[in-house]
C-alpha cells in the first residue's frame, strides 16, 4: 500500500450512505416540474422580442442564406420569403408555448380537458399581448396586433391539436 500513495484506503460508500445526499423527486416541487419549461419558454420568447431579434438583425443571417441556396431569387422575392418566416417564427413559437402551458395546467394528471385547453389559450394570448406591448418599447420592434392574432391562432391550433389526439389516438384504458 506504501507504494501506491494515490490510491484510497477507505472504501467506496455504499448506496445508503450517500442517498441522502442526492435530491429525490419529490424535493422539487411538483408545479416547478410542472411549470418550467413554460417559464423557460417565456423567457425565450421575451429575449426574441428584444432588438437582437427584429427584422434587420434576422435579415443579415436569412437573406445570404436565401440568396446562397436560391441565387435566382429577386431581392423582393428574399424579403417576402424573410417575412413569412418571420410570421412563420410567431405561429411556431405560441404552438409550442401552449403546449407547454397545457403541460404546466395539466400537472400530473392525465387525459383532456376543455378547461385545461381554454386556460392555456388564455394564458398564451394574453401572453402575445403583453409580448406586443413589451415591443412597443423596443426602438428597432414596433407593436402590432395582427402579430398578437397570428400567435393566439398558433396557440388555437396547438389546442385543437391535443384535442385531436386524445379524441382519436389515445386508447381508451384496459379493463
Amino acid at each position: 500500500m506504501a507504494s501506491e500513495p494515490w490510491r484510497n484506503s477507505r472504501p467506496a460508500p455504499s448506496l445508503d450512505e450517500v442517498r441522502y445526499r442526492v435530491p429525490s423527486p419529490s424535493m422539487i416541487p411538483a408545479w416547478l416540474r410542472a411549470w418550467w419549461p413554460a417559464i423557460l419558454w417565456s423567457v425565450m420568447i421575451f429575449i426574441a422580442s428584444t432588438d437582437s431579434f427584429s427584422s434587420d438583425q434576422t435579415g443579415l443571417v436569412f437573406e445570404p442564406l436565401l440568396q446562397w441556396l436560391f441565387p435566382s431569387l429577386s431581392p423582393d422575392t428574399i424579403d417576402f420569403v424573410h417575412h413569412i418566416i418571420r410570421k412563420s417564427a410567431h405561429f411556431v413559437e405560441y404552438f409550442i408555448f401552449f403546449l407547454l402551458v397545457y403541460r404546466g395546467i395539466r400537472g400530473g394528471r392525465e387525459g383532456f380537458h376543455w378547461a385545461w385547453g381554454l386556460v392555456a389559450w388564455l394564458i398564451a394570448a394574453l401572453y402575445s399581448l403583453s409580448d406586443e406591448f413589451h415591443q412597443a418599447f423596443t426602438a428597432s420592434r414596433g407593436a402590432s396586433l395582427w402579430d398578437s392574432l397570428l400567435d393566439s391562432t398558433g396557440a388555437l391550433v396547438a389546442l385543437i391539436a391535443i384535442f385531436l389526439i386524445y379524441r382519436f389516438f389515445r386508447r381508451a384504458p384496459a379493463t
